[in-house]
């Protein structure tokens, strides 16, 4: 891993619990940088947050829902009053939510799916910007390759709406936050070796026309699904002064799977 010198700056990860969230405030505190490590199960944030304090870093464990607006607010007050300042989000908690065909996706299905990780997403940038604006620095959003490049995932209906409009949030946003030299960037991750499918329930059949696709979906590694500290890689790049001309830029991480499959 690149040495990326990141001290003196303070990280949020949302979803920090585990996976993806988990690997890059790891990742971000072994780099230097204080860490705010949110979630909604205390449990996992604090075994996150203990983690880096026993490796020597820095991180403070923040109980908060993503869907929740004044809890994102005091979340992002909890962390600046403890460390002074904010200088990285990466908004990564979702879910997959239901994949089913629409016949079978109640609004309540499609719903509950954008509403964690668009609305979301939404809490979490818009929160954090006020604390960002003086000294600029870098916004990083978790999206997928399924609503940005790969649409035969079929009863994806609901997550892929999501992942399209996360993607084209950061669009707006990189503009927008521009004059402030906050970069605002989105990551499309393929297969991750991760526990989102945990949080994916799928209806009663498959919609759509079948496809067949050679043995092995991700071409670069012989089929072998990426894992969570490929993702923290990309992550301390774009949270690093290396990434300074880098903005409103989807960035896809899936060893050309999204190639093969989209």
């Amino acid at each position: 891993m690149a040495d990326y010198d990141l001290k003196g700056r303070v990280a949020l990860v949302t979803g920090g619990g585990e996976g993806i969230g988990r690997a890059s405030a790891l990742a971000l505190a072994k780099a230097g940088a204080k860490v705010g490590v949110l979630g909604r199960t205390m449990e996992n944030i604090q075994k996150t947050a203990d983690e880096i304090q026993d490796a020597g870093g820095e991180a403070l464990p923040v109980l908060a829902d993503i869907t929740e607006a004044d809890k994102m607010q005091a979340a992002m007050d909890e962390l600046v009053e403890a460390y002074g300042r904010l200088d990285i989000v990466f908004a990564n908690a979702g879910i997959n939510g239901l994949w089913a065909p629409i016949e079978e996706m109640s609004p309540e299905d499609f719903a509950k799916t954008i509403n964690i990780n668009v609305n979301g997403t939404f809490h979490t940038l818009k929160f954090a910007y006020p604390y960002m604006k003086e000294n600029g620095g870098s916004m990083i959003v978790t999206a997928s390759i399924n609503g940005t490049r790969v649409f035969s995932n079929t009863g994806a209906t609901a997550y892929s709406a999501s992942k399209a409009a996360q993607a084209a949030m950061v669009k707006m946003l990189a503009l927008e936050f521009a004059s402030e030299r906050i970069r605002v960037n989105v990551i499309c991750p393929g297969a991750i070796e991760s526990s989102i499918d945990d949080n994916t329930s799928h209806g009663s059949h498959d919609a759509g026309e079948p496809v067949e696709y050679p043995e092995g979906q991700v071409p670069l590694t012989d089929g072998k699904s990426g894992s969570a500290e490929d993702v923290a890689k990309l992550v301390l790049y774009l949270s690093s002064d290396d990434s300074r001309h880098v903005t409103g830029t989807e960035i896809f991480i899936d060893g050309a799977q999204s190639l093969l499959i989209g």
